[in-house]
C-alpha cells in the first residue's frame, strides 16, 4: 500500500505500515478496552493480555472471520479514541479442540514486529470504536496522535527479578533496561529457569569473568544457552522456549572465587532436585 506524502508531515498508521513491508491482507489491528471479566486497570501484563486475546467469539460473537489473520497488532484504549500499541502477535492457527459452542481459541505466539514502538505509539481509532477488530487497510488511516520517548524501566532489585521467556529478550535488547543491564553485568550469580508448562526446573551460574546479564543474553538468542536439556527441549518445539521463566536465586560480586558460587549452584541443585527431577544433568 503507497502512502500519500503529505507536505504538513500529518502521519498516519499506514506510514508505519508500510515500512515493515507486511502483506496487509495478513494483518488484523485489534483494540482492546478495560471490562469487568477481561482486562481490567493495572492487570494488563504480557501473560494477561496473551490469555484474553487467544479467545475469540464463535458464531455470532466471531469478529475476525472464519480465518483470521497470520498478524494480529493489539491496541488498548488510552482514552477517548486514542488507542496505544501493546505488542502483535502471530496467529498459528485454532486450537479445534479448545472450541466451544461461543468461543474458539487460536495458537498466538509474541512477535517482533513493531517491537520498537510497543506502549509508545499512539493512534486516534476511528469513530465506531465500538468496532474493534479491523483490517489493516482499513487502520492504516488511522492518524498518529503520538510517539512517546522509550521510558527507562526501573531496576527492581536482585531478588525480585522474574522474566518470562519474552521479558528476557525484551529485557536483553531493549535499551529502556539500562539500569537493567549495569545491575546485572555487575555481578556472578547462581540462577533458576523455570518451565511453566511442566514445573521443571533449572538451576545455572555466571561465573569466573561471565556476569548474569551475558549469560542469560545466550538465552535470549538461542533459547538453550548451550545447556543438554534445554536444547533438547529447543530441538523438538522452537516455540517451547516461551514457557521458560528466569529468576535469581544468589549473587556474588565479581571478586568471589568460582568455588564459592560452584558451591552455591551445587547447594540449590541438591535443594531444588534438579538432577533427579528437573532440566540439569550434572
Amino acid at each position: 500500500m503507497t502512502q500519500t506524502p503529505t507536505p504538513t508531515g500529518d502521519l498516519t498508521f499506514g506510514h508505519v505500515l508500510a515500512a515493515t513491508g507486511l502483506d496487509l491482507s495478513e494483518v488484523v489491528v485489534i483494540r482492546h478496552t478495560y471490562t469487568a471479566d477481561g482486562l481490567v486497570q493495572g492487570g494488563v501484563n504480557p501473560e494477561a493480555l496473551l490469555a484474553y486475546t487467544r479467545v475469540q467469539g464463535y458464531g455470532k460473537g466471531n469478529k475476525l472471520g472464519p480465518n483470521p489473520p497470520f498478524l494480529w497488532l493489539n491496541f488498548l484504549t488510552d482514552g477517548g479514541r486514542r488507542s496505544r500499541f501493546l505488542t502483535a502477535y502471530e496467529n498459528h492457527g485454532e486450537l479445534v479442540n479448545e472450541r466451544t459452542a461461543v468461543h474458539r481459541s487460536f495458537d498466538l505466539r509474541p512477535s517482533e514486529v513493531l517491537a520498537s514502538l510497543r506502549d509508545r505509539l499512539v493512534v486516534e481509532w476511528s469513530g465506531d470504536a465500538v468496532n474493534w477488530a479491523k483490517k489493516a487497510t482499513t487502520a492504516a488511516a488511522f492518524p498518529i496522535v503520538e510517539i512517546a520517548d522509550p521510558v527507562s524501566v526501573p531496576f527492581v532489585g536482585f531478588e525480585n527479578v522474574l522474566l518470562s521467556f519474552p521479558k528476557l529478550k525484551e529485557m536483553v535488547d531493549d535499551r529502556r533496561f539500562s539500569d537493567w543491564h549495569s545491575a546485572l553485568s555487575s555481578v556472578q550469580g547462581v540462577y533458576l529457569i523455570a518451565d511453566t508448562s511442566t514445573g521443571h526446573l533449572y538451576v545455572g551460574k555466571a561465573d569466573g569473568g561471565e556476569r548474569i546479564l551475558q549469560r542469560w543474553s545466550a538465552y535470549a538468542r538461542d533459547g538453550h544457552g548451550g545447556n543438554k536439556a534445554l536444547k533438547e527441549l529447543n530441538g523438538l518445539d522452537p516455540a517451547h522456549r516461551q514457557h521458560f521463566q528466569f529468576s535469581i536465586l544468589r549473587v556474588f560480586d565479581p571478586t568471589a572465587t568460582t568455588a564459592e558460587v560452584d558451591a552455591a549452584e551445587s547447594h540449590f541443585k541438591e535443594a531444588l532436585l534438579t538432577r533427579k527431577h528437573g532440566l540439569n544433568r550434572n
